[in-house]
């Protein structure tokens, strides 16, 4: 038998194994994966990517749906007879997967999204996004996770925020975006789709 430092020693020099993952919920297959995918990558770039999202922020925005406080009719026939622990696996599951990652594909547009995002519009009232949602676009547990998300989804998120059809969520996001012009609005979801 190894002396108890050798036996530490080996212990440290193998390799670590890989950490356990969220297992797949069963609505996943049944409800979820045919728009947002079994990984939460979005199988249309209209939809949101759920993959990486914050898990309170998810279960937030079910139970949003769940009671009709946030408006789509296709999501409400989705989460009808979702159970609490329904939405807590799917919270938990989708925010353990990885986004998926998407390209530039207009650098100029690219770099004007990275200085709104940095240091906000010049028009007054409109902040740095970075304040809320993080240097990186991760979010918070009340601030959703933009990074990775679909370039067109982002679009219509902002344009819903600024016309005040998206009411479930910060009243700030609705200042905020009714200060964009469209094109702030593509140049913020072509820079955010792009970061991991």
């Amino acid at each position: 038998m190894l002396p108890k430092t050798a036996a530490l020693i080996l212990a440290l020099l193998l390799p670590v194994p890989a950490l356990a993952t969220v297992p797949m919920p069963k609505v996943v297959e049944t409800k979820c994966a045919l728009c947002h995918g079994k990984l939460g990558e979005a199988g249309s770039d209209e939809l949101a990517v759920l993959a990486g999202q914050n898990e309170k922020y998810l279960a937030k925005q079910l139970k949003d749906f769940i009671s009709g406080r946030r408006k789509s009719p296709t999501m409400a026939r989705m989460v009808r007879g979702l159970a609490e622990a329904d939405v807590d696996a799917l919270s938990r599951y989708y925010a353990a997967q990885k986004p998926p990652p998407h390209k530039i594909t207009d650098a100029d547009l690219h770099a004007a999204g990275r200085f709104l995002f940095q240091k906000g519009s010049l028009a007054p009232g409109a902040p740095s996004c970075q304040i809320c949602h993080g240097e990186k676009a991760y979010g918070t547990d009340f601030a959703p996770r933009l990074a990775g998300q679909h370039a067109p989804y982002l679009e219509r998120q902002l344009r819903e925020f600024s016309q005040r059809e998206r009411t479930n969520d910060n009243e700030i996001m609705h200042t905020v975006a009714s200060k964009l012009s469209p094109f702030d609005i593509k140049a913020l979801a072509e820079y955010l789709a792009t970061l991991e």
